[in-house]
C-alpha cells in the first residue's frame, strides 16, 4: 500500500518530518560557546543527545498512559540528565490524580530512598524541560515506609488515606518519582512495581492522535534538553559561572527539602598541569560528590572514580577530606577523574541527618600535590587501582539489573 492511501497517511509523515528537523536543530546545539571545541566535549555533548534521543519514546509513549502505569529508569550508566548522580538511581511513573496505584517492593539495604509525588508544571520563565519543572506534593522517605519482616511492602498514590505507605495525590499530580542514594558498594537496592489497582483490561494500542501527541513531546524533549543544558543552573540554579572552582553555599530549602535532600554545584575548569583539591569536615549523614561533564550529565561512573560517599573515602588524620579532581592518576586513594575534560561541573548532595558541610576548593600545579596534601594522605598503588575500579564496576551492575 502507498503512502496516501491510508487515512493519517500525510499527518503522520507531515509530524514525523517536524519532528526529524527539530532533531536535527538539536543537534547543532552540541556546538554552544560553552562547550569547549575539543573532540572530547563536542562527542560527549552530542552523546548526551543520543543518549536522551534512546528514551525519549519511552517517555513520550511507551510509559505515558496513566491507566497503564510503568516505572521507567530515567538515568544511569548509559543515560545521563539533569545533574544526575552517580550514586543515586532514578524512576519515574506517570501518574494522575483520579486513580489508585500500587507500588510492590522489596526494600533492599540502600541507605537512601524517598518517593515524590510530582504536580503539575508551572507555566513562565524558570522552569526546565520535560519532564522536570514539577512541584514536589508529597513524600515517603525510607525512614517513614512500614515494611515487612521479609523486606517487601505496598505504597499506595491516590485514593482513600491510609495510615502508613501512602501519598496523597491532587488533580495537578502527573508523576512519581523515585530516587535512590547508595553508599559502599555492597548495598543492594529496592526493587519496585507499580500498577493501578483497579485495572479490567488490557492496555488499548496507541490512536493515531497519541501518536501524534508523542512525536510532539519526543521533539519538544530533545530540543528542549539541548536548550536548556548547560544554561540553566547558572541561571536559575546558583551556579557561579563568573567564579569557577568554587563551592556557592548548600542550600536545603524548599523543594529540595521534599525531595530529602540539600545541593550545590561547582563549576570547574582546569588547565592541563593543575589539580583542584575540595576539602571539608567530616560529618554525619550521607554525601555524594558526582563529576559531570559540561551538559551536567555524570561522568562514566561505572568504569572511572568520579564519585565518593562517605564509605569509600578515605579521611586524613585531622579529621578532613581532601579530594583530588586531577587529569591523571596522582597516586591519591581520593582521586576524582576528570575523563580529559576541560571543564565540567562537580556536584554535592547531603541527606539522611547532620548538616552539609561547608566546602573549601583550592586549584594547585598538579606536580606540586604531595606538597598541599598532609603527609598522611591516603595513597593507591596502580593494583590497588585496578581493585578499586573492579569493586566500583561490580557495586554499580548490582544496582542496575540490567548490566
Amino acid at each position: 500500500m502507498a503512502f496516501g492511501e491510508g487515512p493519517d497517511d500525510d499527518a503522520l509523515r507531515q509530524a514525523w518530518s517536524h519532528f526529524c528537523a527539530r532533531l536535527d536543530a538539536a543537534g547543532e546545539l552540541i556546538f554552544k560557546d560553552n562547550n569547549p571545541v575539543s573532540g572530547v566535549h563536542r562527542v560527549d555533548a552530542l552523546r548526551f543527545l543520543t543518549q536522551n534521543l534512546g528514551q525519549a519514546f519511552d517517555l513520550a509513549l511507551e510509559t505515558h498512559d496513566t491507566r497503564y502505569p510503568a516505572l521507567h529508569a530515567f538515568c544511569g550508566p548509559s543515560r545521563k540528565l539533569g545533574g544526575d548522580c552517580a550514586d543515586f538511581t532514578y524512576q519515574q511513573a506517570w501518574i494522575d490524580g483520579s486513580s489508585t496505584y500500587r507500588i510492590v517492593g522489596e526494600r533492599g539495604s540502600a541507605r537512601f530512598l524517598n518517593i515524590t509525588v510530582q504536580g503539575a508544571r508551572p507555566n513562565g520563565p524558570g522552569v526546565l524541560h520535560e519532564p522536570f519543572g514539577d512541584v514536589p506534593e508529597a513524600n515517603l522517605a525510607g525512614d517513614r515506609l512500614v515494611v515487612g519482616a521479609d523486606g517487601a511492602f505496598d505504597v499506595f498514590l491516590g485514593g482513600p488515606d491510609r495510615e502508613a505507605n501512602w501519598l496523597p495525590t491532587t488533580a495537578g499530580s502527573r508523576k512519581v518519582f523515585i530516587r535512590q542514594g547508595f553508599d559502599s558498594w555492597d548495598e543492594q537496592p529496592a526493587r519496585l512495581r507499580i500498577e493501578r489497582v483497579d485495572m479490567a483490561s488490557p492496555r488499548p494500542l496507541p490512536s493515531t492522535g497519541q501518536m501524534l501527541e508523542a512525536i510532539s513531546w519526543a521533539g519538544d524533549f530533545v530540543t528542549g534538553l539541548m536548550h536548556d543544558w548547560p544554561e540553566f543552573p547558572f541561571i536559575y540554579g546558583g551556579v557561579d559561572a563568573e567564579h569557577p572552582n568554587r563551592f556557592p553555599v548548600v542550600d536545603a530549602s524548599g523543594a529540595d527539602a521534599k525531595r530529602g535532600r540539600a545541593a550545590t554545584n561547582m563549576h570547574w575548569q582546569l588547565a592541563g598541569d593543575e589539580a583542584l583539591i575540595v576539602e571539608f569536615d567530616v560529618h554525619d549523614g550521607l554525601w555524594m560528590l558526582t563529576n559531570m561533564g559540561v551538559f551536567f550529565n555524570s561522568m562514566d561512573y561505572l568504569y572511572r572514580p568520579v564519585s565518593y560517599t562517605p564509605s569509600r573515602t578515605e579521611v586524613d588524620s585531622d579529621g578532613k577530606v581532601r579530594l583530588i579532581l586531577a587529569h591523571d592518576d596522582p597516586g591519591y586513594h581520593n582521586w576524582i577523574d576528570t575523563q580529559g575534560f576541560e571543564r565540567g561541573n562537580l556536584t554535592y548532595r547531603h541527606m539522611l541527618g547532620g548538616f552539609p558541610a561547608t566546602l573549601d576548593t583550592r586549584v594547585v600545579k598538579r606536580a606540586a600535590l604531595a606538597a598541599e596534601l598532609p603527609g598522611d594522605s591516603a595513597t593507591v598503588t596502580p593494583q590497588q587501582r585496578i581493585a578499586q575500579m573492579w569493586a566500583r564496576f561490580n557495586g554499580i551492575r548490582r544496582r542496575y539489573a540490567s548490566l
